[in-house]
């Protein structure tokens, strides 16, 4: 996929978001044969979209894109990729501290994703930067529903409510765990939590860094008053700091 995607460079398509489904081999026995999803994205081939726009500046690909790609992927699969834990401990392919690893529990990796380390690209005569990721179709859990079918789709009839927080904790704790606190704080209204800014500098403090994460409340029958909106927050800082130890950045 990365010399596929250098190809196309050369071709003048610097935006470009590449994927393969197919075998790997980690040995020479018939169990060390896995299937694997993969794909990569270059230049400014996000999910919003692809290329500049006249709305905004263009915006490289990142690690979080291909986060995205591998939560969408699994949740198309249907497992729920929140259930799952996010580490740090990526191959040496990929960029330490700009990857991950998705993992159910600690034997079984799910997927590795992030952008790839510049020593790997450059072995390979690529330019960079490039994101990618891995999904291990074989480790995915099955489905534990009784019938294939679908749920019925309920669409709410009321507007989503979105707040923004922003946490300083150690860098040594995944934003990955700030997720599942924050959705956790409140199951009901909490439809959605992401990440959408790491920022690490001197004015955090040392071994200090701020993960920056939008919170999405959908209400049901009605629409939530403030006093509500502001006591769902209060539950979110809470148990954040609980399970992370951050503190709201002021």
């Amino acid at each position: 996929l990365l010399t596929a995607a250098q190809r196309n460079r050369n071709r003048g398509f610097e935006d470009l978001a590449l994927f393969e489904l197919g075998q790997a081999y980690r040995g020479d026995q018939p169990e060390d044969q896995i299937q694997i999803a993969a794909g990569v994205r270059a230049g400014a081939a996000r999910l919003p979209g692809v290329g500049r726009h006249w709305s905004e500046p263009a915006k490289e690909a990142d690690v979080f894109d291909v986060k995205a790609d591998v939560f969408a992927t699994l949740a198309a699969l249907g497992f729920d990729p929140n259930r799952a834990q996010i580490t740090r401990d990526a191959p040496a392919w990929y960029h330490p501290g700009r990857s991950g690893v998705l993992r159910l529990g600690p034997k079984t990796v799910l997927a590795h994703f992030g952008e790839i380390h510049p020593k790997t690209l450059a072995e390979l005569d690529v330019e960079g930067p490039i994101v990618g990721f891995e999904i291990f179709l074989d480790a995915i859990p099955p489905e534990k529903r009784k019938s294939l079918a679908r749920p019925a789709m309920v669409a709410p009839d009321l507007l989503p409510v979105r707040r923004d927080f922003a946490f300083v904790l150690d860098e040594s704790v995944p934003a990955g765990d700030v997720v599942r606190a924050a959705a956790g704080a409140d199951k009901t209204l909490i439809t959605d939590v992401s990440v959408f800014d790491v920022f690490t500098g001197k004015s955090l403090g040392e071994g200090k860094k701020s993960v920056a994460i939008e919170v999405t409340l959908q209400p049901r029958e009605r629409t939530l008053t403030d006093a509500e909106i502001d006591a769902v927050a209060k539950k979110v800082i809470a148990e954040v700091k609980r399970v992370t130890g951050g503190e709201i950045r002021g």
